[in-house]
């Protein structure tokens, strides 16, 4: 089963849409801050575009999603960029996404040798969370005069090390593990090909820029 988290009135195809507020198309009324009415491993693939930083404890929700999800299963992230004045700014906003963030998302941290990996977080590893996802690829999208082909990736890196206003959003897969996975496998993972947000497939078609 795919699901879709906070779709709005705007759920995915081919997806179970879950929203507090039942906007049309919405399957299921919930408060993932609260719970998610299906059974333990139901989700093979889990989006989850533009909602996570509205929810108040970031960990409950990730531990219901994960609760949900089969072992392997995929979970894609959207979110604003935490080094961006325009989402600093924002009161709604409760939850922060970088590119540290994954290290905190897991007690077995797994860097990908493709996509973009989150680096470690040196000198304080985080206590163990209750649940396992593996970053399996992360792409940053660049917000103007950033996002054009003007700068080489090595650029950028260091850009958004130095400043902020460099990056809009950030996007992660994620696979669950639940059982003993091999790096072999992790690595396997890491190279396929997966669904992402129809926002971004609108964004790729305009020329918006992602690395």
């Amino acid at each position: 089963m795919r699901i879709d988290i906070g779709c709005g009135s705007a759920k995915e195809t081919g997806y179970l849409g879950i929203d507090r507020i039942a906007y049309p198309g919405v399957d299921i009324v919930c408060d993932i801050n609260e719970e998610i009415p299906l059974p333990d491993n139901t989700a093979e693939f889990v989006m989850a575009s533009r909602v996570l930083p509205y929810v108040r404890n970031l960990f409950t929700a990730l531990q219901e999603i994960y609760r949900i999800s089969a072992h392997k299963a995929v979970v894609c992230i959207l979110a604003p960029y935490a080094h961006s004045f325009s989402h600093a700014s924002n009161p709604l906003f409760k939850q922060k996404f970088d590119e540290y963030t994954p290290r905190h998302l897991t007690a077995h941290f797994f860097q990908p040798s493709l996509g973009m990996p989150s680096p470690p977080v040196p000198d304080y590893p985080p206590p163990a969370p209750p649940f396992d996802y593996r970053l399996l690829r992360m792409e940053m999208f660049y917000q103007y005069p950033f996002n054009d082909t003007l700068y080489e990736a090595e650029e950028l890196e260091v850009l958004r090390t130095l400043q902020s206003n460099v990056v809009h959003e950030i996007m992660y897969h994620f696979t669950v593990v639940k059982q003993e996975i091999s790096l072999e496998e992790l690595e396997s993972m890491s190279r396929k090909v997966y669904p992402e947000p129809q926002v971004l497939r609108r964004r790729r078609l305009s020329g918006g820029n992602g690395r």
